[in-house]
C-alpha cells in the first residue's frame, strides 16, 4: 500500500510553483484534484462536528472530549486579546485536519522506520526490549504518562535516532516573520523558507563524532566518544541538530505504540529473509515514508 492520494498529489511537482503566473490555468490539474480531496476530507470532519452540535442543542450529556472543549470556545476570541484567533468552523476544520493528517501518517511512518532499523540491527532490538522488560516486567498495559515517568533512556534514544535518520517531515516550510540577514543574504519579511531537515540530521558536520548514516541510538545516551550535550538533545526544537517536527513544542506520538510493540512482542524478518533483505529506500513526500511497506513476523511474549 502506497502513501495516501492526498500526499501524492500535494507532493507532486506543479508548474505554478516555478511560474506563478500559470497558477490560475491549473495546467496539470493539481488544484482540481486537491479541491476534490479536500472536499471529501472536510466532509469527514464536518459530519461528526454537526452531529455533536445537534446533540448539544438537544440537551444530550456532554462527552467532555476535545470536540466539546472546542465547541465551548466557538465564536470567542481564543487568545483573549484583539489579535487572537476566533474559534469557528474554519478553525475547527483546520485543527482536526492537523490531527487527522499529522497524527496518522507521520506516526505510522515513524513506527515503520523504527521497526525496520531495529530488524536491521538486532543488537539494538534486544537492548531496547531488555530495558522495557526490565523496567515494566510482566505488565501488559502501560499508560502514556509512564513513558515520561519511567526510566527508559534507550527507548527514547531509539526514537530519537529513528527521527534523526528518517525525519517525519524531510523539508520544513516556514515564513520569515521579519526581514533578516543570514550569512550575507537578505531575507525579506514574508519570504517562504525551506529548511532541509533531512540533510541537517545526516550531515557529517553536525554529527562529526560518529558515522551520520549509521543507526546508533547510543549517540543519545552517552558512552564511547559521545559528547555530554548529545545526550541531552530533545524533540522540542531547541536543539537544531534534531528538528524532525520543526521548531516548537512537539513529542513523538508514536512512542507509546513503539513501547507496546517492543515490550509485548519479539520481531523477526519474514521467513527466508534476513535483515539485509529489507528495502530501506525512501519515498519523499509531505511525510517521509518507506518506498516498500515493511513486513515482519511478530511473536507475542507477554
Amino acid at each position: 500500500m502506497g502513501p495516501p492520494l492526498a500526499v501524492v498529489v500535494a507532493a507532486a511537482p506543479n508548474l505554478s510553483d516555478y511560474f506563478p503566473a500559470l497558477a490560475a490555468a491549473d495546467l496539470l490539474g493539481v488544484r482540481r484534484r486537491m479541491e476534490k480531496l479536500f472536499g471529501w476530507t472536510y466532509g469527514l470532519i464536518d459530519r461528526p462536528i454537526q452531529r455533536r452540535r445537534h446533540a448539544r442543542a438537544a440537551g444530550e450529556p456532554r462527552k467532555g472530549d476535545l470536540l466539546d472543549a472546542a465547541l465551548d470556545m466557538e465564536g470567542g476570541d481564543v487568545d483573549g486579546d484583539d489579535e487572537g484567533w476566533v474559534m469557528n468552523q474554519e478553525t475547527l476544520r483546520g485543527m482536526f485536519m492537523d490531527l487527522l493528517v499529522a497524527g496518522s501518517g507521520s506516526t505510522t511512518s515513524t513506527i515503520e522506520w523504527a521497526m525496520a532499523e531495529l530488524l536491521l540491527n538486532p543488537r539494538c532490538m534486544h537492548k531496547v526490549q531488555e530495558e522495557l522488560r526490565g523496567v515494566l516486567g510482566a505488565r501488559t498495559h502501560v499508560a502514556e504518562s509512564d513513558i515520561d515517568r519511567l526510566p527508559l533512556p534507550y527507548l527514547q534514544a531509539v526514537v530519537k535516532e529513528t527521527l534523526r535518520l528518517h525525519p517525519t517531515v524531510p523539508i520544513g516550510l516556514n515564513k520569515a516573520e521579519a526581514t533578516v540577514e543570514i550569512q550575507g543574504y537578505r531575507i525579506p519579511k514574508g519570504t517562504t523558507v525551506y529548511v532541509n531537515i533531512w540533510d541537517i540530521c545526516r550531515t557529517a558536520k553536525t554529527w562529526a563524532d560518529d558515522d551520520p548514516e549509521k543507526f546508533m541510538p547510543e549517540r543519545f545516551v552517552g558512552g564511547g566518544d559521545d559528547k555530554e550535550e548529545d545526550r541531552m538533545i530533545g524533540f522540542l526544537g531547541t536543539n537544531f541538530e534534531l528538528i524532525p517536527f520543526g521548531a516548537g513544542r512537539r513529542i513523538c506520538l508514536g512512542m507509546p505504540l513503539a513501547e507496546r510493540m517492543l515490550h509485548r512482542f519479539d520481531w523477526a524478518p519474514l521467513p527466508g529473509q534476513d535483515g539485509n533483505g529489507i528495502n530501506m529506500e525512501e519515498q519523499f513526500g509531505l511525510v517521509l515514508s518507506m518506498a516498500t511497506p515493511l513486513r515482519a513476523v511478530a511473536k507475542q511474549v507477554l
